[in-house]
């Protein structure tokens, strides 16, 4: 499992230089200015980007939020070297106003999110989430809080799990599989990974499989996003980003799937437009854009990154700057 390796050498960060350097320029803004940046790494996991952040940053304060607790321990570790200068906080990123309150900080120049399931959910087989181990069905990030997968797989009614599978999922076989689960728990529990692959693989057909990757791929994503209402999440996640950070402040997103990227396109897209209505002789201060686009459209790992760390074959990565102070009229838009 790899487990008694550095936490350095089990997790290579995605896109780690191009997302530091669309940060970058808001941290010299404020050292500019005279004051002490802060920057928020919203999914610290192993600490990789707020590392490499706080070397490249050295003035600079971060604030490393994380609803997994073993992930906030390496983290800890990883960042020793930085704990006069970093605050890590267990909590779920779409509680950031609540973490930057409890702090004390009024406003950030940087936030990043490396969102969906990390490098360490991922290889630790005891968590759950991946469909090539035999593990507990478990998949919280946060292991002391919530239902399990098993829970869901073993009490949502079909309707349920059709639409989550469906939807969270994006499987069009979903509707055979939750009735397979049905029908599977009726004769005894499902309890671990291996069970529920077993279940899908018999309702999949194998040419789907052959051609669609392993048929409980997407089962296993949706049944994730569910248990950790990530989606959910990251609705209020990113406008609380966007509102935390100062004129000249950057908001980087990563995103692994659709359903993600549409979430942050759609937020950030929406701050870069006017809101007035289509006719109106004036555009007013309320209607005008408070954000401005880093990104044309999404930016991809290079083939030498995907070498490197094949996970990273389907990140996204969107960025915007915060270009409008006062508050933000979100009915108008």
């Amino acid at each position: 499992m790899g487990g008694d390796r550095p936490t350095g050498e089990r997790h290579v960060p995605v896109l780690r230089d191009r997302c530091v350097s669309l940060i970058a320029p808001s941290v010299a803004s404020a050292e500019a200015a005279g004051r002490r940046a802060v920057v928020i790494d919203a999914t610290l996991g192993m600490g990789g980007h707020a590392e490499t952040m706080l070397e490249r940053f050295p003035s600079a304060h971060l604030v490393g939020i994380d609803r997994d607790t073993e992930a906030l321990g390496l983290a800890g570790e990883r960042l020793a070297p930085y704990a006069d200068r970093t605050d890590l906080i267990h909590a779920v990123y779409d509680e950031l106003p609540e973490v930057l309150d409890d702090l004390g900080i009024e406003a950030v120049d940087g936030v990043l999110f490396d969102l969906g399931v990390s490098s360490l959910q991922l290889d630790e087989r005891d968590r759950g989430f991946a469909y090539s181990y035999d593990a507990p069905l478990d998949m919280r990030m946060d292991t002391s809080s919530g239902i399990t997968a098993a829970e869901v797989v073993n009490t949502y009614t079909s309707e349920d799990l059709l639409r989550i599978i469906r939807t969270w999922g994006e499987e069009k076989f979903a509707g055979r599989i939750a009735s397979a689960i049905v029908r599977s728990r009726e004769a005894a529990p499902l309890r671990t990974t291996s069970q529920l692959v077993e279940v899908i693989r018999g309702v999949v057909p194998a040419a789907a499989a052959r051609t669609g990757g392993h048929p409980a791929k997407r089962t296993f994503q949706a049944l994730r996003i569910e248990v950790n209402q990530e989606l959910s999440v990251l609705e209020r996640a990113v406008p609380a980003a966007i509102d935390a950070v100062v004129v000249g402040g950057r908001v980087v997103a990563m995103s692994y799937h659709s359903l993600e990227d549409r979430i942050v396109k759609g937020a950030f897209t929406a701050g870069t437009k006017s809101s007035a209505p289509v006719g109106f002789p004036v555009e007013l201060d309320q209607h005008k854009a408070y954000l401005r686009s880093l990104t044309r459209g999404t930016e991809a790992p290079t083939a030498a990154e995907i070498e490197e760390n094949p996970r990273a074959a389907s990140a996204k990565l969107r960025a915007v700057e915060r270009i409008k102070a006062g508050p933000i009229d979100r009915k108008t838009r």
